[in-house]
């Protein structure tokens, strides 16, 4: 699997542009799981009425190119969009949602935000609905189940715990993880935290600076950095290993140890 490093702005044509490269980059390296930043669509370091006004609901140009693309190079690919909720929904509000697109360009899976980033000083529900509290949304490639969370989620380990208990070998967090005093060390600290926690790989793609802090990482199950980026463009790459996971998993069987269970609320 990979996950692209690069640094979306505020013209979605051109950031579906160089997602493409990116993509198409991850592909020749053999990847076939493919991992963009949150906001891949379009990305400003506060989020105000410009994100409402390009969002599309999810049969737009915006999605319906993630899927050619991931079709065009044979892959699944997980992106960030700003979805137009639609229906009786405020028309001043979207969703922070990924889509998992497969090689037949149909959705894997949809998941949207649960946790927004009310925090360092910035109001992301201001412009964000939080995303319903569904069972969580999972899809299987080779074997490996992939769940998904994004940015600000992987504060919240109770969330990602649902994740892994719903059977997920690998967690995918696309994030805009935005710079500041001591960011890069948290974010690295509760990518590994999550990943030892529930025995699970990780794979986070950060956007690039000036607008993400960029770390982009993939974590083994034991907490292991796999492969690391610093804050410029580029891609990242790690095999999954089923029976190391499984060693991991034998020899810290936390999951199954685990005493209590997580309900949304």
């Amino acid at each position: 699997m990979a996950v692209v490093q690069f640094a979306p702005g505020t013209d979605v044509a051109a950031n579906l542009a160089g997602l493409r490269e990116e993509v198409r980059a991850a592909s020749e390296l053999g990847a076939k799981i493919v991992v963009a930043p949150e906001y891949s669509m379009y990305s400003v370091t506060r989020l105000d009425e410009r994100v409402v006004k390009i969002a599309e609901p999810l049969t737009g140009p915006f999605v319906s190119g993630l899927r050619g693309i991931a079709a065009e190079f044979g892959v699944h690919l997980v992106a960030g969009v700003a979805e137009a909720p639609g229906g009786d929904h405020p028309a001043d509000r979207i969703y922070n949602t990924l889509v998992a697109a497969s090689p037949t360009a149909e959705f894997a899976a949809v998941y949207r935000k649960a946790h927004l980033y009310d925090a360092f000083g910035f109001l992301e529900s201001d412009v964000v609905l939080p995303g319903p509290l569904d069972p969580p949304q999972t899809f299987t490639v080779d074997g490996v189940t992939f769940g998904m969370q994004t940015c600000f989620d992987l504060r919240f380990p109770e969330g990602i715990r649902r994740v892994a208990a719903s059977g997920a070998q690998v967690l995918l967090l696309p994030a805009q993880w935005i710079p500041g005093p001591g960011k890069v060390d948290q974010w690295t600290t509760l990518l590994r935290a999550r990943a030892i926690e529930n025995t699970m790989y990780v794979a986070a793609s950060d956007q690039a600076m000036p607008r993400g802090s960029g770390a982009s990482m993939i974590v083994g199950p034991n907490g292991a950095v796999l492969a690391e980026l610093g804050d410029q463009p580029g891609i990242a790459t790690a095999r999954i290993d089923l029976a190391h996971l499984a060693e991991i998993r034998a020899v810290n069987p936390s999951l199954s140890l685990r005493r209590y269970e997580i309900r949304p609320e």
